[in-house]
């Protein structure tokens, strides 16, 4: 089999060690290994919908090789960066699969492993990049969501510049993608609201957008344009704000989404406008955090399955974005630095929504409340270990309502 363009330079670039030792590709590489191990439980009840499975719950082992090198001297550097994923299953039965820890197999089995190895090559001129092959974007339009046991990737193409002092423009075509719990690659799908729309797919996620930082950092705005290609067109503009007031800083989130269908439709008509704002208050070790977010139009949120996105209340259990929606959330963490334990923060979040159009005649609510706990060890054998215990008690008038447990451990070594 020929190797990939990606794969190709990259066995160039290291057929040529002195010439790249000089300018810094190996003496600026940086690689990691961490081992994630991930136990998830979501029991389900009041179940909507034609799957009636009552439970998904899996326990999974993950290793992740990031490696990323420097870049070679001349006004045009190159180097190469490789990321490495392998999941291994620990525990898992046909009646509680689907936790999106695995993959699962025709015969309604999880497999017992998955894997996936891929380069991405890159170029710099100046403060210009240029990335072609494995990317992970973290964009408005494409929000990056690390929430499962291994991290989803997209395959393409992305152009990032920061000429400009506090401006950073960026420019990408996706052609494919790699789900978190799979080891290969293909089509991407969109997801409107809590919905997955698997019966079309798409051949490209195209994106332009930037974003830029004035007032001494304290300020920010954003303007982006993303399309799933023959599914749906979005545009975004963001504005970021911050402000020191004695002991306190106080900060702003807002944010507003239009989105349409776009070229062949796939999936029809698509109508949706959202806004949210996110307002925060901190002092010492302590956060206070007060939202509002709300759907208009005739369709809920659109978004690459199965992306999360940079609204305001949304949790990795629901998503308070369908169709009408009104949603308000109050959160509370706290950094127990403060008390003379670093390391250690807790963060506890309520929201609840309403005005849902459920399609049945009836108005559409639902509430969460989750508990988060993270524990990162400061120093010893065991520095680099990360400890994350989540619960989460979701309930629904129109979808399955949720009770969920994660507890995840996370162990990274820096190799060089």
């Amino acid at each position: 089999m020929n190797p990939t363009p990606c794969v190709a330079i990259g066995l160039t670039l290291l057929s040529q060690p002195l010439l790249a030792a000089e300018g810094g590709f190996f003496t600026d590489a940086k690689a990691s290994l961490s081992a994630r191990n991930y136990y998830f439980s979501r029991d389900f009840s009041d179940i909507v919908g034609a799957n009636q499975q009552s439970k998904a719950r899996e326990w999974a082992q993950g290793f992740i090789l990031d490696f990323k090198s420097g870049y070679t001297p001349g006004t045009v550097g190159v180097g190469i960066d490789a990321l490495g994923v392998l999941g291994i299953k620990l525990d898992s039965s046909p009646d509680r699969v689907n936790t999106g820890l695995l993959p699962v197999h025709g015969d309604g089995r999880a497999a017992d492993e998955y894997s996936r190895l891929a380069p991405t090559f890159k170029a710099k001129v100046s403060k210009t990049e240029l990335r072609v092959g494995e990317l992970q974007p973290n964009l408005p339009v494409l929000t990056f969501s690390d929430i499962r046991l291994l991290p989803p990737t997209y395959q393409g193409v992305s152009l990032s510049s920061s000429e400009l002092d506090g401006l950073t423009v960026q420019a990408g075509h996706l052609s494919g993608s790699h789900l978190r719990n799979e080891g290969g690659d293909g089509k991407m799908n969109a997801m409107l609201g809590h919905v997955p729309q698997r019966q079309v797919e798409s051949d490209a996620f195209n994106y332009v957008g930037g974003d830029y930082a004035f007032n001494g950092n304290q300020t920010s705005a954003s303007l982006w344009y993303g399309q799933l290609q023959d599914i749906y067109a979005q545009g975004f503009a963001g504005f970021k704000h911050s402000k020191p007031i004695g002991d306190w800083v106080l900060s702003a989130n807002l944010g507003y989404f239009t989105a349409r269908e776009q070229g062949d439709a796939l999936l029809g008509s698509i109508d949706n406008q959202a806004f949210f704002s996110l307002l925060t208050a901190r002092r010492g070790g302590h956060s206070f955090h007060a939202g509002y977010q709300a759907m208009y139009g005739d369709s809920p949120f659109p978004r690459v399955f199965a992306n999360i996105s940079p609204l305001g209340n949304e949790v990795p259990t629901y998503e308070f974005a369908y169709t009408d929606e009104r949603s308000y959330q109050l959160r509370y963490d706290y950094n127990f630095a403060a008390m003379g334990i670093p390391g250690l923060t807790a963060t506890v979040r309520y929201i609840t929504g309403n005005n849902v159009d459920t399609g049945q005649g009836y108005e559409g609510k639902d509430r969460e409340r989750d508990i988060d706990l993270g524990y990162a060890v400061q120093s010893g054998v065991l520095k680099g270990l990360g400890i994350r215990v989540r619960n989460a008690m979701a309930r629904s008038n129109y979808r399955s309502d949720i009770n969920e447990n994660r507890l995840i451990l996370v162990y990274t070594w820096q190799l060089f």
